[in-house]
């Protein structure tokens, strides 16, 4: 089970972070965070900037409605998403299918 609480504008989320990756994604679970593949490199925030992105889009919301409220430097990050509920993120955690 993901790391995720409720509040009342939205969810708390522990992810964790892989930057560089071929592909931004879901990428499944790992110790009790949402694991994320990213295309960006952890340099001048461009993973951060890309880890919203990918929440937003994935989400259909937004980018000012997600914040990353600890972990700027970490892998492993806590992410406030307002605006939806935690059945929403849910649905995140299975990794994309591909055909």
């Amino acid at each position: 089970m993901v790391m995720m609480a409720s509040s009342r504008d939205g969810v708390l989320l522990d992810v964790r972070v892989i930057p560089r990756a071929a592909k931004s994604q879901v990428a499944g679970k790992r110790n009790d965070a949402l694991l994320i593949r990213l295309n960006a490199p952890p340099v001048d925030g461009a993973a951060n900037a890309e880890l919203i992105e990918l929440f937003a889009r994935a989400l259909g919301i937004p980018k000012r409605n997600i914040e990353i409220v600890a972990g700027h430097r970490s892998r492993t990050k806590r992410v406030r998403i307002t605006g939806v509920t935690s059945a929403d993120v849910e649905r995140l955690c299975a990794p994309e299918r591909t055909s």
